[in-house]
């Protein structure tokens, strides 16, 4: 994908924000954690592996329909967002408990993370194209209701 535009780039961030905040409310994320989704964020926009960009052309038009590229972008980040915050809260209870991490199986967690959220997304965003509550949901935490 070629650089985003600042004003996909707003759109994008301002989804991911929206519909991260619904789960987990931003203001109380510790700085280190916003500091991991800033990383992430600059990694999945640029998609330099060209990822998203093949997800997205790959999408069915009637899917492609339902949101704006810019939306769905920022849908992703969120969700992988999500996906951080539930491995950092695993590796905090493991560091409680004692146990050693292992810096191996953290390696590439980014990578990790973001192909299985992808995933996520473009199946929700298909299935959306039948299901009129789900498509409603995504649309609302999209727009941060």
């Amino acid at each position: 994908m070629s650089k985003p535009s600042k004003e996909y780039q707003a759109i994008a961030e301002q989804v991911a924000l929206n519909v991260c905040n619904t789960v987990i409310p931003m203001d109380k994320v510790p700085a280190n954690l916003l500091e991991a989704y800033a990383n992430l964020f600059n990694e999945l926009l640029s998609d330099e592996e060209g990822k998203f960009s093949a997800a997205w052309e790959a999408l069915p038009t009637s899917a492609k329909g339902l949101v704006a590229q810019a939306e769905f972008h920022g849908f992703y980040i969120a969700n992988a967002w999500l996906q951080l915050s539930r491995v950092a809260q695993d590796i905090a209870e493991l560091a409680d408990s004692d146990e050693a991490i292992e810096e191996k199986e953290y390696n590439n967690i980014f990578t990790r993370l973001s192909d299985a959220s992808l995933k996520e997304s473009v199946k929700k965003l298909k299935k959306a194209r039948t299901d009129r509550a789900l498509l409603n949901s995504i649309k609302a935490v999209i727009a941060g209701k």
